[in-house]
């Protein structure tokens, strides 16, 4: 597990820096000192020897350390002192500094096929098991930082994720999010965490499908074959057919879906019945994701409403992947330990879990299948996680 944000030892803030009186700022690492000039004015040096020559003219300097260790050529430049938790950075990452709340954020890691951007904390939803509870805030400055960060990001970026809250709700300003991510790294694969619901206004499914990216896909959840289940455990009424219509309209227009299934004690018994639905009525699917739950967020208000064994669900799971398979559809299972589904859906197993928040738990030590397996989320090490861990030896 890395820590991508919290508080730092010491921000320094010189008089003629470029952040002086702003709270946020974002940089890209750098350990190159020869970096050319114009290229440091938005880039943050990196140092972990003291000993090491400070090259001049960088907008910003992070030394990674005991703030009594840090070089007596730093005085009287702009620093953050940050603790050994972020020695993974590199060069090319970048970063969110808040110099008001002594904060440091990491936004993007060049060397990660894990790299996401939350655009908004805002949704319509209230998921019971939403790992990123909405809040009810004007946080319009996350776009605004979005489109910041994908002027900064590298060219020949491999994959980039859009999540929220819900990112539609911004309507064409996120659209115009996806048209600058396009002119500026076609190449990169983009997929986009969504409910689904704007997508019902064709209007707007329409202007999506004009930006025309050629490796762009939207992931909505739908948890249940009946519509009263699904909008019960996404709390919103008439949710399941706004949803549905959201996905028709985005087939019409030939752009690619992920369909995603949250595994819980509420969508459990009908899992084998959803898997049916989706074969006969949206066989069109470009995916279909059968996920392990994350404990964080709502979920772990709602555990007892939620939380089951996989390994009490094992045949189930299997008899599903089965049903979608058997029609020719393109299934996953994500965020499952491997010991705990059955061999036969090898084929749809995935190892899925973010390497910032993926850990396996002691019993896993031995395991000589360990390379293969997804583990667990840290969440799930920490709060709950089955007891029928049996390691491959």
């Amino acid at each position: 597990m890395l820590k991508l944000g919290g508080k730092v030892i010491r921000i320094e803030v010189a008089g003629d820096a470029p952040m002086p009186k702003r709270d946020k700022a974002l940089f890209t690492i750098s350990t190159n000192a020869a970096l050319p000039k114009p290229m440091r004015e938005w880039s943050a040096y990196l140092m972990r020897e003291a000993d090491s020559q400070i090259p001049t003219g960088f907008a910003h300097y992070i030394w990674i350390g005991e703030e009594d260790s840090k070089p007596q050529g730093l005085d009287g430049l702009s620093v953050t002192v940050l603790p050994e938790d972020y020695s993974y950075m590199q060069d090319g990452d970048i970063i969110r500094l808040n110099s008001a709340r002594g904060e440091i954020r990491v936004l993007f890691r060049k060397n990660s096929p894990h790299n996401t951007i939350m655009v908004t904390e805002q949704c319509q939803h209230y998921c019971l098991m939403c790992s990123q509870p909405p809040k009810d805030i004007d946080d319009r400055w996350l776009l605004d930082e979005a489109n910041d960060l994908i002027r900064m990001m590298p060219r020949g970026t491999g994959e980039l994720g859009f999540s929220g809250g819900e990112p539609t709700l911004f309507g064409n300003d996120f659209l115009e999010t996806l048209k600058l991510t396009k002119s500026l790294h076609p190449g990169t694969s983009v997929h986009i965490l969504s409910n689904g619901r704007r997508f019902a206004d064709r209007r707007f499914a329409a202007d999506y499908a004009k930006i025309e990216h050629p490796d762009m896909m939207v992931g909505i959840p739908i948890y249940s074959d009946d519509p009263a289940i699904h909008d019960y455990v996404v709390q919103a009424k008439g949710a399941f057919d706004e949803t549905i219509r959201g996905i028709l309209n985005l087939k019409e227009f030939g752009q690619k879906v992920e369909l995603r299934v949250v595994i819980h004690k509420l969508t459990i018994d009908r899992l084998e019945k959803l898997a049916e639905y989706l074969a006969r009525n949206l066989l069109f699917l470009d995916h279909v994701a059968l996920m392990g739950l994350e404990i964080t967020g709502f979920t772990r208000a709602n555990l007892d409403k939620l939380w089951i064994d996989p390994h009490e669900y094992r045949d189930t799971l299997s008899k599903a992947v089965r049903i979608l398979e058997d029609y020719g559809m393109h299934v996953s299972v994500y965020n499952h330990p491997l010991c705990l589904v059955n061999p036969d859906v090898s084929k749809a197993y995935r190892k899925s879990i973010s390497d910032w928040k993926n850990e396996y738990l002691d019993a896993c030590t031995p395991c000589t299948r360990k390379s293969e397996c997804g583990g667990f989320f840290s969440s799930g090490v920490k709060y709950r996680h089955s007891g029928n861990i049996r390691p491959f030896v």
